[in-house]
């Protein structure tokens, strides 16, 4: 759904056996449930702050992206090509990220990953400045792709390293939250900041900077000691992460129901769309629409994190993406600026909770020295579904018109609940998030 980060994550040589990680086990705590035990932790306020001024920065991006193209092209489908200039690289490099990830340091990976956005942030914002042509536009969006590739499974890889097992549900919600926060701040600050500028490159060089300063904090984290990695690159080795995919059903699932999901609920690639011809209410609306989303998250994400975890995950789950569709439905459908952000926010909200079902069970029946490949299955399956479901969304819309593409995304999006709750009935009886497998 939301194109969420959505947390994943350290390393055995490749072909060891896969046994359940011991975090499983020592997640099962007796104490009093402490809704700030992650955020005690040192290392996880560094990487919090800097991952919220990334985020933001980041989203800030995306959404001045989405108004620049639709500005200089007024064609729909031209913001779905946003969404496939961004999912390629996702899809072309995300499994020898993974692998890399597992065989070296995640932390220096992500510092990496931060400064590669700075530079090519700074670059973009240079191009929009000049009005350079669509497709050098276009070819830049790729190459932060490229980055994007390493960005969310290093990240999520490095999480369960910073806390202590025990508070790793905890961290995962607080996560999710942190996400939340800066992707409502950052397109509300880019809608006003093209508001008063009426451009998009100062976004841009703010955005940089932002990630610059992730790159600072991640550089002072201080992780817990890693096994010694002896892996090496194989093609066999790449896929060992797609194979765990496989062979746990529950997850394979879960990435399954949220892939579909999101390749047909993708409204928000159309919001600049709704906000300049539907709902007439021009960028600082715009602004508002993208943000709606995420305030609704944060909010779902306080909510989870003072509450003990699901006693039934897995209808959670289901009745949350079902309650995603419905909420497309009903906003596709809307010609009233105030129905229109509230059906987005309760629209997060749902997804959220979908969000922390998935991230807590992949992390929990994923042994450590995968964890990397794992988070590179996810990116394939969810950051590019993202971009796809733009792409597709943009296509519809250029066709049928956007009323009809983000309805019958809505519709979809319930007829997949109702698939995968048919085809993997352990899903409906997953319980508490917590359990070890078995």
């Amino acid at each position: 759904m939301s194109d969420t980060p959505r947390p994943t994550e350290e390393l055995r040589p490749a072909g060891a056996s896969v046994e359940p990680e011991p975090i499983a086990e020592e997640l099962l705590d007796t104490r009093p449930h402490d809704p700030y035990a992650a955020i005690r932790s040192v290392n996880y306020r560094r990487f919090a702050l800097g991952f919220v001024v990334s985020s933001t920065g980041l989203q800030m991006m995306g959404m001045a992206v989405a108004w620049e193209v639709y500005e200089r092209t007024n064609d729909a489908l031209a913001l779905g090509y946003i969404g496939l200039a961004r999912a390629i690289p996702v899809l072309i490099m995300a499994l020898p990220a993974g692998q890399a990830i597992d065989l070296f340091s995640r932390k220096k990976i992500l510092v990496l990953t931060q400064l590669a956005f700075f530079v090519l942030l700074g670059l973009l914002a240079v191009l929009s400045h000049e009005k350079a042509p669509m497709p050098l536009f276009y070819f830049m969006l790729m190459l932060t792709g490229c980055a994007r590739s390493f960005n969310g499974p290093s990240r999520a890889a490095l999480l369960p390293s910073i806390v202590p097992p025990r508070d790793f549900h905890n961290a995962v919600t607080w996560n999710s939250g942190v996400f939340q926060l800066s992707a409502f701040g950052g397109p509300i600050i880019a809608g006003a900041i093209i508001a008063a500028t009426k451009a998009a490159w100062p976004v841009y060089a703010a955005a940089a900077v932002m990630c610059l300063i992730f790159a600072v904090s991640a550089a002072g984290i201080q992780p817990r000691p890693a096994p010694k990695r002896n892996g090496r690159f194989t093609v066999r080795s790449m896929f060992d992460g797609a194979g765990h995919v496989w062979r746990e059903k529950t997850i394979l699932a879960t990435i399954t129901l949220d892939l579909f999901a999101v390749l047909l609920g993708g409204a928000t690639a159309l919001l600049p769309i709704y906000a300049k011809d539907i709902l007439l209410v021009g960028p600082v609306g715009l602004g508002m629409l993208k943000a709606a989303p995420y305030v609704g998250a944060f909010l779902m994400a306080l909510i989870l994190a003072h509450r003990p975890a699901f006693r039934n995950a897995g209808k959670a789950l289901l009745w949350s993406v079902a309650g995603f569709g419905v909420c497309t439905i009903i906003f596709g459908l809307s010609k009233w600026f105030g129905l229109s952000l509230l059906m987005l926010t309760l629209l997060g909200g749902l997804d959220n909770i979908s969000v922390v079902v998935r991230h807590v069970l992949v992390q929990v029946r994923t042994p450590d020295h995968l964890r990397g490949r794992v988070g590179a299955v996810n990116s394939v399956f969810i950051e590019s579904s993202n971009e796809l479901g733009a792409f597709e969304s943009g296509l519809v819309a250029k066709l049928f018109g956007p009323v009809v593409s983000v309805v019958s995304g809505g519709i979809g999006t319930v007829l997949v609940v109702l698939g995968v709750a048919w085809l993997w009935p352990e899903v409906r009886r997953l319980g508490r998030l917590e359990e070890p497998k078995g």
